[in-house]
């Protein structure tokens, strides 16, 4: 089975940027559809990178991938307080996302 795992989260300022990760292990990055999504405290989970940017993060964020390290990334520039939430690695067939990471908390204060 796919296991993903997401590093790279942490605190930092407004205006800020993360580089988060998602290593894949049990399947191979290039042959799945891989995504980026969010969950900010009493919010639903949001989709953010990946096929495509979420408006929010249009211009500010850029999904890319490693296919040698059979990992994924999400660069983060220009960070907002509202970009504040715990962030998911996912995978799927391209048909519905089926693998999801653990998460890795993204606080960026004012």
């Amino acid at each position: 089975q796919v296991q993903l795992v997401e590093s790279g989260g942490g605190l930092v300022q407004a205006g800020g940027s993360l580089r988060l990760s998602c290593a894949a292990s049990g399947g191979t990055v290039s042959r799945l559809v891989m995504g980026w999504f969010r969950q900010a405290p009493g919010k639903g989970r949001e989709f953010v990178a990946g096929s495509y940017y979420a408006d929010s993060v249009k211009g500010r964020f850029t999904f890319s991938r490693d296919n040698a390290k059979n990992t994924v990334y999400l660069q983060m520039n220009s960070l907002k307080v509202e970009d504040t939430a715990v962030y998911y690695c996912a995978a799927g067939p391209g048909t519905i996302w089926v693998y999801w990471g653990q998460g890795t908390q993204v606080t960026v204060s004012s």
